[in-house]
């Protein structure tokens, strides 16, 4: 099958990319540094042509308010796009508990996608993943101050982005779902706990000190970031450290 990889250069994109293509596909990785752009459209049905599966794994650049219209505005050109090509499925990557979250723009923002492309007419499938290992140092860097990180205590299950990749991949090879699929790594972990493990094995001297009003994730209530019966994935925490 043909595949269009929208926002194929990132993290996730690059290594679906890989994963389609060494399964015998032929899976194109598009993105601005190719020339398309999902915001004015530029690019968009030449990317799409031909194309049996678009997956669209762009993100907005900003986390806040501004989020929603980035999703608004890329997915109804990235739809539009894909009715005119005669697209038949049409992949996205979100989050679990995205509309558990509404005190957050991005979670938002991120339902708001799905909610877009569940209401077209292109047969779909979404793939909510926990939280990328990959962002555990962003994540500590947020409420860094001096010699301590103050995080809360929000249940945690994070997954490696290997594991996102193939998962998205699986999905994208196969028929739509017309529906989501959750996708977790192996293991829950308290965020300050979690905090705590990261820095020891990096050999960082800092102190974690559990606060439930630091954060993003201070807004999450109860363990809306977790799911026990996702699909789970291989890859646990200290593995992926070391």
């Amino acid at each position: 099958m043909k595949f269009a990889v929208i926002g194929g250069t990132g993290l996730i994109g690059s290594q679906v990319v890989k994963n389609l293509n060494a399964a015998g596909h032929q899976a194109v990785p598009h993105s601005q540094s190719t020339g398309v752009d999902v915001i004015s459209g530029q690019g968009l049905d030449e990317a799409v042509a031909e194309a049996d599966v678009v997956v669209n794994l762009t993100n907005s650049p900003t986390f806040d308010e501004a989020s929603p219209a980035f999703f608004q505005t890329s997915m109804d050109n990235l739809l539009a796009a894909a009715h005119k090509g005669g697209v038949g499925h049409f992949v996205i990557l979100s989050i679990v508990g995205t509309d558990q979250v509404p005190e957050l723009d991005y979670y938002r923002a991120k339902a708001l996608q799905e909610a877009i492309l569940a209401a077209g007419s292109i047969p779909y499938s979404i793939v909510r993943a926990t939280q990328f290992m990959e962002f555990m140092d962003a994540i500590l860097s947020w409420t860094a101050d001096g010699d301590a990180v103050r995080l809360p205590a929000t249940p945690i299950q994070p997954i490696a982005s290997k594991d996102v990749a193939n998962a998205v991949a699986e999905v994208a090879a196969g028929a739509p779902l017309n529906g989501i699929r959750n996708i977790a790594g192996p293991e829950i972990f308290p965020l300050d706990e979690l905090g705590r493990t990261t820095l020891s094995r990096k050999r960082d001297n800092r102190t974690v000190v559990t606060d439930p009003t630091a954060g993003m994730f201070a807004v999450v209530k109860g363990d809306v970031l977790t799911d026990k019966n996702a699909v789970l994935a291989p890859t646990r925490y200290t593995d992926w450290l070391s």
